[in-house]
């Protein structure tokens, strides 16, 4: 392995990860208020195709970002709508949530696909992206990639240190107490629900604007579904999921430098490799449930109802 290939490996792995951690991040703050969202599938590709979608026709990225987190954050809100005021079960809605993006957005991108839209721009930093070994990794990447980042150190700092925080935490452990004591439950899981699908639906747009900048069926090739597990494997710490995020996206790049590495092995068997992974951690975690349990939010998928 040389530096020609160790740079464009690892600089591509930043890039896969970061709709992983844009995804978690948003689902992670959610579940900390008690609600499980399986939905996330869903929700990026409604945001990739609006995302896409928006771009094309407007020539604007930031457009397209907005409206791909605003379209995410209306499907979002037919689950919050379905599960908290309507008392649905959420996992079952969560599937259903998942089923209708995949539905909607092969729908609306039926005129998108073959076209494309110029690329996310990398930043330019001036002396600092030309450092041998270390500019072309911190120092050329666009601005979601920072973004991402700065969003978990954020995030993290908000659950941990912020009013706001530990009452989000609090719901996420007793509804029925921080109810008792005036704390506005269901507000409160709304505001995080949508700020999941937000972060889902921007997640999405990365992948259609930034990865692979035109529009594909199925684009999200079950992110949706590694952005889930990636919560559970950061046992629903914010930090857990760059570490995280960035180890699935190595796994997930290393299919298309594989060969530039002289690893004699099967392509399909890399292809696989991410969801493999993805079975590797959750089965090496759950042979200690004291770790989920200890950080697990005790509410997470109960319905509440703030009039019983």
């Amino acid at each position: 392995m040389t530096l020609d290939h160790l740079i464009p490996f690892l600089a591509s792995t930043a890039g896969a990860a970061t709709p992983l951690v844009l995804a978690a991040t948003g689902e992670l703050v959610a579940e900390r208020s008690g609600v499980l969202n399986l939905g996330v599938e869903g929700m990026m590709l409604v945001g990739a195709v609006t995302g896409f979608g928006v771009t094309l026709s407007t020539g604007q990225i930031s457009l397209g970002l907005l409206a791909a987190m605003l379209a995410a954050m209306a499907t979002a809100l037919i689950f919050a709508f379905l599960t908290l005021t309507l008392q649905t079960n959420q996992v079952a809605t969560g599937l259903a949530l998942t089923l209708f993006g995949v539905g909607l957005s092969a729908f609306i991108g039926r005129g998108l696909v073959g076209q494309t839209v110029e690329r996310l721009p990398n930043l330019s930093f001036p002396v600092l992206s030309d450092i041998p070994f270390f500019g072309p990794l911190l120092f050329r990447f666009d601005v979601l990639v920072y973004g991402s980042i700065a969003l978990v150190l954020i995030t993290g700092w908000m659950l941990a240190r912020t009013r706001l925080g530990l009452i989000i935490r609090a719901i996420g452990e007793s509804p029925r107490s921080g109810h008792a004591i005036g704390y506005p439950v269901i507000a409160l899981r709304y505001l995080t629900v949508l700020f999941g699908g937000a972060m889902a639906g921007l997640g999405g747009a990365y992948l259609s604007l930034a990865l692979t900048p035109m529009w594909v069926e199925g684009m999200t090739a079950g992110r949706g579904w590694i952005a889930l597990a990636l919560v559970v494997f950061a046992t629903w710490k914010p930090r857990g999921v760059i570490l995280g995020a960035y180890l699935f996206g190595g796994v997930t790049v290393l299919q298309f430098h594989g060969q530039g590495f002289g690893l004699a092995i099967p392509s399909e068997f890399l292809s696989m490799l991410p969801y493999l992974a993805t079975i590797v951690v959750l089965v090496f975690i759950s042979r200690k449930p004291q770790t989920i349990l200890l950080n697990k939010p005790m509410s997470l998928g109960q319905n509440f109802r703030a009039d019983h």
